[in-house]
């Protein structure tokens, strides 16, 4: 379940590990809050990196933490968050899903990267443009929706619901513990940015994690 604290969103699915989604109304700088500068340059692909001593991850939607403290961070408006946290490995992850990144099940990616077992691993899906507000082209929806074995309740004509295929796509790898975020960002644009909404917004939420 989600709630928030402090104008960031949480799940308590990962209570006692750090990590958060901001809001618009998050005020502080996460670089004044100490999270650092390990963000990649994220460009809708699939491609998923550990975090090293390096600074820069070029063309890369997916980063994998491993070490004590470790620290990631990830931007978005509209495209699926996607955080991995598995207790056994103290492995965490964060993945950026538009409808590229999905249509190349970049979480199920981020789980093979991860090498444990999907089923130690929780996921927590967070906020991002919903069934509601996601209309596609039927290619796009051909796409999306041939990533995975059940399509039921994913899609309403010409809307599709990344945040479930993402959740499907998970769950059919083994995936057993998955929290999903109800609030679209498009509909509830007061708390957080919308590329389709805003007329293609240059702002940005982040998600976040951090390894206990």
């Amino acid at each position: 379940m989600f709630y928030f604290e402090n104008d960031v969103l949480k799940s308590d699915y990962l209570d006692g590990i750090e990590h958060f989604f901001t809001t618009r109304n998050y005020a502080p700088s996460l670089d004044g809050e100490g999270w650092g500068g390990v963000m990649p340059e994220q460009t809708h692909s699939d491609h998923v990196e550990y975090v090293d001593e390096r600074l820069q991850y070029p063309d890369t939607d997916g980063l994998i933490i491993t070490k004590s403290r470790q620290k990631i961070r990830l931007k978005f408006a509209d495209c699926t968050p996607l955080l991995f946290y598995n207790p056994r490995t103290n492995t965490g992850a964060i993945s950026h899903a538009g409808w590229r990144g999905t249509a190349q099940k970049i979480g199920v990616k981020t789980i093979e990267k991860m090498g444990g077992q999907a089923k130690d691993t929780i996921v927590v899906i967070g906020p991002a443009i919903s069934l509601c507000c996601y209309e596609v082209s039927d290619d796009v929806k051909t796409k999306l929706l041939q990533t995975v074995k059940d399509t039921a309740n994913l899609y309403n004509n010409c809307n599709v619901d990344l945040k479930a295929i993402n959740a499907r796509q998970l769950q059919e790898v083994g995936v057993e513990k998955i929290d999903i975020c109800p609030y679209c960002t498009s509909c509830n644009n007061d708390l957080f940015y919308s590329y389709r909404k805003e007329n293609g917004t240059m702002q940005r939420h982040f998600a976040v994690l951090q390894l206990p």
